[in-house]
């Protein structure tokens, strides 16, 4: 399986106990989706290897995974730090406007003032999650925002968007900056 065919599940934190059992964070919005997962992809060295479920238990926060032949404490504690992967067919298809970060990646932004923007690179997720924009080598970053987002158009590769008043501006014009102003 290929990297590039999957999407990040979470990332193995620690062993949990000493019969080879790992402490797993997902990073998903609703983990109790994933009850019935069988198996997982584990990034070995750039590699993924498969690995099969034998024990899962979902709490509020924390799951609690059991690998088939991983029976010891020092089994588990060489998989901390590895990433899980799945593979992306496995994701139930999104309609309307809601999307996938991965699905958007090589999409035209569209503002629905200005029009083509530019194609989004990449998606940044943290405290406030952020579309990279590549317009003729300028790099655009644009918060992303359910109230912002006009429309996704699949077929098109388009998002749409309305953009924050000045904010191609700020990138676009960056010596029209009215703090210069006297």
């Amino acid at each position: 399986m290929r990297k590039d065919d999957c999407y990040q599940l979470g990332i193995i934190q620690r062993p949990h106990g000493l019969k080879g059992e790992v402490a797993v964070f997902l990073d998903v919005d609703d983990p109790s989706v994933y009850t019935a997962l069988e198996s997982v992809f584990v990034d070995q060295d750039g590699q993924l290897i498969p690995f099969f479920i034998e024990e899962l238990q979902i709490g509020s926060q924390k799951v609690i995974l059991k690998f088939e032949e991983v029976d010891s404490y020092e089994e588990a504690a060489e998989l901390s730090g590895l990433e899980l992967y799945l593979p992306l067919s496995t994701l139930p298809p999104l309609e309307g406007n809601a999307f996938y970060y991965h699905e958007i990646i090589g999409f035209q932004l569209v503002d629905q003032e200005s029009g083509p923007v530019g194609e989004i690179r990449e998606v940044v997720s943290g405290m406030q999650d952020l579309l990279v924009v590549d317009r003729q080598g300028i790099e655009i970053l644009v918060p992303l925002h359910d109230e912002l987002i006009s429309e996704v158009k699949r077929e098109q590769r388009e998002l749409h968007m309305q953009l924050p008043e000045g904010l191609l501006d700020i990138y676009l014009n960056p010596n029209n900056n009215p703090d210069d102003e006297d």
